[in-house]
């Protein structure tokens, strides 16, 4: 009788694929990096990235553009959205909103509960990046003044108080304004701001689009924990307007990226080329239809995030839509097609 055949364990190049793919351990093995990138979900980061590019992109072309700034605030921000997902698990821990039947811990491992670290392991890796991103911000600050610290204090002012007591945004409806604001203006304008040593109105408003799909993302999550929030007197936008409005809000988000691409354009705050966005309106029509009713009561198949759906749903539109975005400035900044300042 011959033995059956072993299954051979994935590589790890195919283990980061797919804890970036799904926000869970892969089979086998966690090696180091894989723990890591569950640990930060990283697989949320490149929605943080894309607001980088965006900036970038808009900067690239104007005189006094310094690569070297401009790439040590991409990696400012990033390391932020990290900071940001290990506070988040961490206060929500402690103040007992994460717990084995809340939905962080049922797409995902929760870093503390699933016992992938120690509470003191997970303010220890908190520390470590805040420190780093302290660091870069002095460093930035040095080279391109004070305002440097007002983006930079301000998303973490806001990150931390998201979930931090006494605030807890998340807690009072303020969540998805914050979520806005922060990948929105501070994320983009900080960044431009960073490259250049200057920022005008027009990169501003021309942040605002993409913090529409940012806040549509998180919409679409706290709709899909209305059964947990609203039970334990956690009152998020979802649960203070319904799910049945909150879905339409989180359409009319959605819809509000085009048509402010297209206030942007006309403003000359976005480059023409920008209107290659237009190109996700395939996929918005696929979502809004499943925005347009109430969430299955099981998943499909493989589905690798479930209780989230809504979020899901909406964070396919927003790498789609975002993707276009910067394809649309990548195109401006080769053709030497700047925005009006």
């Amino acid at each position: 009788m011959s033995a059956a055949p072993t299954v051979s364990e994935p590589g790890l190049l195919a283990k980061w694929r797919e804890v970036l793919r799904t926000t869970n351990p892969p089979a086998g093995r966690l090696d180091p990096v894989s723990k890591w990138l569950v640990l930060t979900r990283a697989a949320v980061l490149p929605m943080t990235i894309t607001a980088g590019l965006v900036a970038g992109l808009l900067a690239v072309r104007q005189t006094g553009f310094a690569w070297g700034w401009y790439l040590l605030a991409l990696a400012g921000i990033v390391l932020a959205h990290v900071s940001n997902n290990l506070m988040n698990d961490l206060f929500d821990a402690e103040v007992g909103t994460d717990n084995a039947n809340y939905p962080r811990a049922l797409y995902a491992p929760h870093p503390i509960l699933s016992g992938l670290v120690t509470r003191k392991g997970l303010m220890g890796a908190a520390l470590f990046v805040n420190v780093l991103d302290l660091a870069i911000l002095i460093v930035l600050t040095a080279a391109r003044g004070w305002p440097i610290l007002v983006f930079g204090l301000g998303g973490f002012f806001l990150s931390a108080a998201y979930t931090a007591p006494p605030l807890r945004l998340k807690k009072r409806a303020l969540g998805e304004p914050d979520v806005l604001v922060v990948w929105g203006p501070l994320m983009v304008g900080g960044t431009y701001y960073a490259a250049l040593g200057h920022i005008p109105w027009q990169v501003i408003l021309a942040s605002i689009p993409y913090g529409l799909l940012c806040t549509a993302v998180l919409m679409g999550k706290h709709i899909d924990k209305i059964p947990w929030d609203q039970p334990e007197g956690t009152t998020t936008l979802p649960v203070l307007l319904g799910e049945s409005a909150a879905r339409r809000v989180t359409q009319a988000m959605m819809a509000g990226f085009y048509v402010a691409v297209v206030v942007c354009v006309a403003l000359r705050a976005l480059p023409w080329p920008a209107l290659v966005v237009v190109g996700g309106l395939p996929v918005l029509v696929k979502v809004w239809r499943s925005l347009n009713e109430p969430r299955p009561d099981s998943p499909p198949p493989k589905f690798p995030v479930w209780p989230l759906w809504f979020a899901a749903i909406a964070f396919v539109h927003t790498r789609r839509a975002g993707a276009l975005l910067v394809l649309g400035l990548a195109v401006a900044a080769a053709a030497g097609i700047r925005i009006h300042t």
